[in-house]
């Protein structure tokens, strides 16, 4: 049976690992908070040393972390990726990060003997939870081929995109449009009620029209009730839609909305609301 590591135990990570030891895989776990392991451990995960003593052990290693400093420096920090993979063994990039990070990563992981696929997703804590993610896939085709299986417990949809940077571009593309919504979003949620319309009416007449989605039925629930617990961090958010309008830069596409986006969500870390869900913009906005 395919022996399986997971790196990185945060909101998202935690709950694709749990649902890989539920489905009956082999799953070693990892995460530099040892005390985040304890509940996956108990679940019938092993626990595993460091980076480099889970993936020397695993056939296939995930990674979830939460920028590209993360991801690079779990490859290549003492005991890192780098240290523990070869002889075909595969590493799958989930975190969210640029295509220059992702190509780098992938470099190190091939010249080390390994096999590379990058892998973000789109979808929240729910989404990860319920095993309903939609995986981003891209690089090896022989490691995607033997990684489907697992990628069929964690999300509903995990296409295939092509060479490595395919995935981290769409991400960033999907991000970007979700944050440029919300932004938006918010600043209807707040223009209705300062000009004396009943929210949740707002809300009901959004769904029943051709904008209607499950961001706005979900994140408006949660801003009308003042509930910003998080599934996203808006820091997260805010960095996604960052590294979007970059490589805008670097193809020459201009994203103005974009960049406006970038900035109301630049505010709302300022304003302290950086680990708050990414619905928490609203409280800049309004």
């Amino acid at each position: 049976m395919t022996t399986i590591g997971f790196l990185g135990l945060g909101i998202m990570g935690k709950a694709m690992a749990s649902n890989l030891v539920k489905a009956g895989f082999n799953v070693t776990v990892w995460n530099r908070n040892p005390a985040k392991c304890d509940e996956l451990v108990l679940q019938g995960a092993h626990l595993g040393t460091s980076p480099k003593d889970v993936t020397k052990h695993c056939d296939i290693t995930f990674a979830m972390v939460s920028d590209p400093d993360a991801a690079l420096a779990l490859c290549q920090g003492p005991d890192g990726v780098l240290e523990g993979i070869g002889s075909g063994r595969g590493y799958v990039d989930m975190s969210t990060v640029d295509n220059t990070t992702s190509k780098a990563i992938s470099n190190l992981i091939t010249q080390a003997g390994g096999r590379f696929l990058e892998a973000p997703v789109s979808g929240t804590k729910k989404p990860a939870e319920d095993g309903t993610l939609i995986i981003l896939a891209a690089g090896d085709a022989s490691l995607y081929e033997d990684t489907k299986p697992a990628f069929d417990v964690m999300g509903k949809m995990s296409p295939y995109l092509g060479d490595v940077g395919q995935g981290a571009n769409m991400k960033l593309v999907v991000n970007m449009m979700m944050g440029g919504m919300l932004s938006i979003f918010s600043e209807g949620m707040s223009l209705g009620q300062k000009a004396g319309l009943n929210g949740n009416q707002i809300l009901e007449i959004i769904d029943a029209g051709a904008i209607a989605n499950p961001m706005f039925k979900g994140k408006g629930a949660m801003l009308l009730k003042e509930d910003y617990s998080t599934s996203f961090p808006l820091k997260h958010m805010q960095k996604d839609i960052r590294l979007a309008v970059a490589l805008g830069d670097q193809l020459e596409q201009p994203l103005p909305t974009a960049a406006a986006a970038n900035e109301t969500f630049k505010q709302a870390i300022k304003a302290g609301f950086a680990d708050e869900d990414i619905v928490a913009v609203y409280k800049v906005i309004k």
